[in-house]
C-alpha cells in the first residue's frame, strides 16, 4: 500500500491528499509527529532533506507536493485526471500550480516563520514585503477567476490541489480583501470540494497552533 508521510495541517500535505481523495487512491498516512518517532525516522531514512509530504510507493521515494500528483497519475490513475493530456492545457495546470506554490504560499509562509520567531529577531521589513507580495497575488488571481470556476477553467487539476490550502492559509494570514469577489468565491468553491473539505475537517484538531491566531472560521 502506498504511504504518505506527513502531517494533516500541513498546506503542501493537504495538496497531496487532495489528489489521493480525488480519484479515491488507498494510502496509509504516516503521521510525523513527535509522540511517532518510528515515522520520523523511517521518513529521514528515505528522504534525509527532510521536506514533507514523501510519497512512498515499494521502494521508490517521491517527494515534492506537486511531483507527487504527477506520480500518482501515472502510476495509480484514476477517474479525475488532474493534468490534462493536451500539452497546451498541461502547461497551464502546471504554471498556477506554480503561481500558488510560489506567489500565494511562500509569501503567507513567511508570515508564519515570522510570528514564531523571538522578539529580538523577527523581521518587520521581510513581512511588509511578504504581504506586499500576497496583495498583488490576490489582485492577479481575481481578474485571473472571472469567468472561471477552477483555476484552469472547467476541470478541477493539480492547479487546484495548490490553490485550496494555499488560499484557506492565506487568508487567514491576510485577509482576502472583500472587493477582491471572484477570488473569495472561487476559495468558497474550493471549500465545499468534498476531497479538500475532507483535508480541512481532518486538520481541525491542530487549528489552535496556528500562530498568527486561532482558526474559527471555515
Amino acid at each position: 500500500m502506498l504511504k504518505l508521510f506527513g502531517h494533516p495541517f500541513s498546506s503542501y500535505c493537504q495538496k497531496a491528499l487532495i489528489a489521493l481523495y480525488e480519484n479515491e487512491i488507498d494510502f496509509e498516512l504516516r503521521m510525523l509527529e513527535p509522540d511517532q518517532p518510528d515515522n520520523g525516522a523511517a521518513f529521514a531514512a528515505l528522504w534525509p532533506i527532510g521536506k514533507f509530504p514523501l510519497l512512498q510507493d515499494g521502494d521508490e521515494a517521491v517527494p515534492e507536493s506537486s511531483i507527487i500528483i504527477e506520480y500518482l497519475q501515472i502510476h495509480h490513475p484514476g477517474p479525475v485526471r488532474l493534468i490534462p493530456d493536451d500539452p497546451a492545457a498541461s502547461l497551464e495546470t502546471r504554471r498556477l500550480d506554480r503561481f500558488f506554490d510560489n506567489h500565494v504560499a511562500t509569501p503567507q509562509q513567511k508570515l508564519v516563520a515570522d510570528a514564531i520567531r523571538p522578539e529580538g529577531l523577527k523581521d518587520p521589513a521581510g513581512v511588509a514585503d511578504a504581504k506586499a507580495a500576497l496583495a498583488k497575488a490576490y489582485s492577479w488571481l481575481n481578474t485571473h477567476m472571472a469567468g472561471r470556476e477552477w483555476a484552469t477553467g472547467d476541470a478541477f487539476s493539480l492547479a487546484d490541489c495548490a490553490a485550496a490550502p494555499h488560499l484557506f492559509y492565506a487568508h487567514h494570514s491576510q485577509p482576502i480583501a472583500p472587493h477582491f469577489g471572484h477570488l473569495l468565491a472561487y476559495r468558497q468553491r474550493l471549500l465545499a470540494r468534498p476531497s479538500f473539505a475532507r483535508a480541512v475537517d481532518e486538520a481541525r484538531p491542530w487549528r489552535p497552533y496556528f500562530p498568527l491566531g486561532a482558526i474559527e472560521a471555515d
